[in-house]
């Protein structure tokens, strides 16, 4: 019978952990994984470049890091929340959509559970967040940041969008057919609001 104690005690973990995780990821996001979270949870992302011809396998730890990226953003799904972290409105991306940056995140560093940059575009439920994108200032290094493990991120810069600045996109939350570090535009992301 003493198993029987950590049974009882392991049920109500399991139960909250379930229920917390369902109500966590309850506010409008994707009832179906997009492209990246398929391939995430697969293991058998591809990129593909802009001429949709190359093909490149993300490394096992490239797809664990876009992992931890999507865990770490999907609070975001909630622009609440996201105005609450310190990010703020600052305009529209033709094929990006809107921009919400938080300058307090602007440094010399790559943190991918802390993108500078969310990217929203407007849906009939309000905003819906597709992806995010990493900004290192271009005082920082001359040559593109070290971003997520392998070559298939790359950087703009190092004035990226006319901005003294490094700037490296991943669709997290909409999968693009390009690859998840395409360049804009997406092509489900509209030019105008």
């Amino acid at each position: 019978m003493k198993n029987f104690g950590f049974v009882t005690h392991a049920v109500p973990v399991i139960v909250l952990a379930v229920a917390g995780t369902t109500i966590g990821c309850s506010n409008n996001q994707p009832l179906t994984p997009s492209l990246p979270t398929a391939a995430v949870q697969s293991g058998q992302s591809r990129s593909v470049t802009a001429s949709h011809t190359n093909h490149e396998s993300l490394s096992a730890d490239t797809l664990a890091e876009l992992a931890r990226a999507r865990n770490a953003t999907a609070k975001y799904h909630d622009v609440a929340v996201a105005l609450a972290d310190g990010y703020v409105q600052k305009g529209y991306g033709p094929g990006e959509g809107f921009h919400f940056v938080n300058a307090s995140l602007m440094d010399c560093t790559f943190d991918l559970e802390h993108p500078e940059i969310l990217l929203y575009i407007p849906s009939d439920e309000g905003l819906k967040l597709v992806g995010v994108e990493y900004s290192v200032p271009n005082k920082c290094t001359a040559t593109a940041p070290e971003g997520f493990t392998g070559d298939a991120d790359e950087w703009e810069g190092p004035n990226a969008e006319g901005r003294p600045m490094w700037a490296l996109i991943a669709w997290l939350w909409l999968g693009n057919p390009n690859g998840v570090f395409a360049e804009p535009p997406h092509p489900n992301i509209p030019l105008v609001p």
